[in-house]
């Protein structure tokens, strides 16, 4: 009988929700025992690790996890601590391995938590085998093709139907919905749900590629839309914005549209434990909003806006089935790889292409410099894109080339054509229809 190259293997979870954490740590820790593995799941990431504690250690059994992948959350919880932070909190980290003998480890999380593992690999100098699962509502990940990371489907469905009942509320009532939907630095979410939703505008931090985006310009889209719609009798509609645009537009913009260069009322600028912005402490809807109703005053324009952040209501749920299949293959793959060959060689991303394991080598994932992958960003030249943006409500280039539509649009906020093109023209600067 052929003797298992890894005898322990430790299972944590780092970053935020997502559907399907729990298949995966149901099928790594059922693929394992099966194998002969001892299991260890670890509460909280490196919270505790950290420290050099092993409070937050127990072993999983099949038990233990029986029909977990049906379930949302995370059965091991999560946190965003990060080892790499220190050459001590790293000590602390192989010293807790070392004492309870772990040779293996698979990590579940998204770009810092893979940076993390990578750098677990490296300092373990052999002594550990390391397996990375991605995982982001964002899908904002470089999986090869069109791969999605595991619980953005489950996320985009559920946020599909929320973004449906509040169009069908926006219509009841002649009001506006303001949706801000996940997405830190891409914008596949907002416009997976946007476009399956058929929201009647979506804006991406993509659309501006190389540069800022202003406050001004974005609400200008907004009254665009909501111009072009009144022109047709229409006194509703919705709207999804990426909460990337939140970095686009810059620390500098935010605090510049605003009284006396403080974001004040709408939060604080804030930082995560890996350097990112904390993007849920602004309530940038409500920025929005206010900004918005300022602009639309000197126009005329009376409209109702709510504003809602979507994206906690769908990091936890129980995953589809899309993503219950899925994880089961991660978390199958994770182990499979971890008793190969190839892992006393690597760290690896575990990743599937129409139904096969592929390995992304952490030296090739990760660039030593940033300290992250790549972002994989929406491509706005592509027919996808394009066919969202044919069904959303904007300012186009035909709305100026047409004297007529050019007419009814500026006779609606009491300008002629010409102050109206004066004001608005610029929002298709870049606009190819």
């Amino acid at each position: 009988m052929t003797k298992e190259p890894i005898a322990k293997v430790a299972l944590l979870v780092g970053g935020g929700p997502a559907p399907g954490i729990n298949g995966v740590i149901s099928a790594v820790t059922l693929e394992a025992v099966n194998n002969g593995i001892q299991v260890f799941g670890i509460r909280d990431g490196f919270k505790h690790l950290v420290t050099g504690s092993k409070e937050a250690v127990r072993t999983l059994t099949r038990e233990d996890v029986h029909l977990l992948h049906l379930r949302g959350g995370s059965f091991l919880g999560t946190s965003r601590s990060n080892p790499t932070k220190s050459p001590e909190d790293m000590k602390n980290v192989l010293g807790v391995f070392r004492s309870l003998e772990i040779d293996a480890l698979v990590t579940i999380g998204g770009d810092d938590t893979a940076y993390s593992a990578s750098r677990v690999y490296k300092e373990a100098a052999g002594a550990i085998r390391v397996a990375h699962v991605p995982k982001t509502i964002d899908n904002d990940l470089p999986l090869p093709g069109s791969t999605p990371t595991f619980g953005f489907e489950t996320a985009r469905q559920l946020g599909t139907e929320i973004v449906r009942n509040l169009f069908e509320d926006a219509r009841t009532t002649s009001r506006w919905y303001l949706i801000v939907s996940m997405g830190r630095a891409a914008g596949h979410l907002a416009l997976g749900i946007g476009k399956a939703a058929a929201a009647t505008l979506t804006v991406i931090p993509e659309e501006f590629p190389g540069r800022e985006v202003t406050l001004d310009e974005l609400c200008d889209i907004i009254i665009g839309s909501i111009i072009k719609r009144e022109s047709l009798g229409l006194h509703y509609g919705v709207v999804v914005l990426a909460e990337g645009l939140i970095a686009a537009i810059g620390e500098k913009g935010l605090a510049a549209a605003i009284e006396s260069g403080q974001l004040g009322r709408y939060g604080r600028v804030a930082r995560d434990p890996h350097g990112h912005l904390r993007l849920g402490e602004i309530e940038f809807g409500r920025m929005i909003r206010d900004h918005l109703s300022d602009r639309l005053q000197p126009l005329g324009l009376k409209t109702a806006f709510i504003d809602k952040d979507l994206g906690y209501e769908l990091r936890s749920a129980d995953p589809i089935p899309f993503d219950a299949e899925y994880t089961r293959d991660l978390g199958y793959g994770a182990v499979k790889f971890l008793r190969s060959e190839r892992a006393g060689k690597e760290g690896a991303i575990i990743s599937y292409v129409e139904g096969r394991m592929v390995l992304l080598p952490f030296d090739e994932m990760i660039n030593p410099a940033t300290q992250r992958m790549k972002t994989r960003r929406v491509d706005v030249s592509g027919e996808s894109y394009e066919c969202a943006r044919r069904y959303m409500f904007r300012l186009e280039k035909g709305d100026f080339t047409s004297p007529e539509r050019l007419a009814k649009l500026a006779a609606k906020v009491k300008m002629t054509p010409e102050e109206f093109r004066t004001r608005f023209e610029y929002l298709t600067a870049r606009d190819a229809s």
